[in-house]
């Protein structure tokens, strides 16, 4: 009977230790849950992000390539990058959005293949601040 009650302590233990790894990973996965809904208001505040055209996603870039786009972007327009990725809707291969230091405007920055850079972008969402001047509202 001795041997009897130690199995039933073991698989009380094992049955413990279980139930408090599955609790934990129930809590881990309420935080990750609440983080992507608060990325994703973060982005539909802005209006843009990654989006898809003719069933091409745009893909953030990496590496060598990442750098070659965003320092061929903040040569073109110095602000800091939001983000450097493919581009699915424009002539060039690459895009950085970059915040512009000079007005706090969003633009998108298209880079070609060989780093050049091909169009400036105002991006929508924070009203048309290119052509606004300094009087208006």
């Amino acid at each position: 009977m001795g041997a009897m009650s130690n199995l039933r302590t073991k698989l009380v233990t094992a049955a413990a230790v279980i139930g408090a790894a599955a609790g934990g990973a129930a809590i881990a996965g309420a935080a990750t849950s609440s983080s992507p809904s608060s990325t994703a208001t973060s982005t539909s505040q802005a209006d843009h992000g990654p989006h898809t055209v003719n069933g091409k996603s745009e893909t953030a870039l990496t590496g060598d390539l990442a750098a070659k786009v965003r320092a061929a972007a903040l040569a073109k327009v110095p602000g800091t990058v939001d983000r450097v990725e493919t581009n699915v809707d424009g002539s060039a291969p690459y895009e950085a959005h970059i915040v512009r230091k000079s007005d706090g405007a969003e633009v998108e920055v298209q880079v070609s293949k060989d780093f050049t850079v091909a169009a400036v972008n105002a991006m929508g969402g924070h009203g048309d601040n290119d052509n606004d001047g300094p009087g208006q509202p």
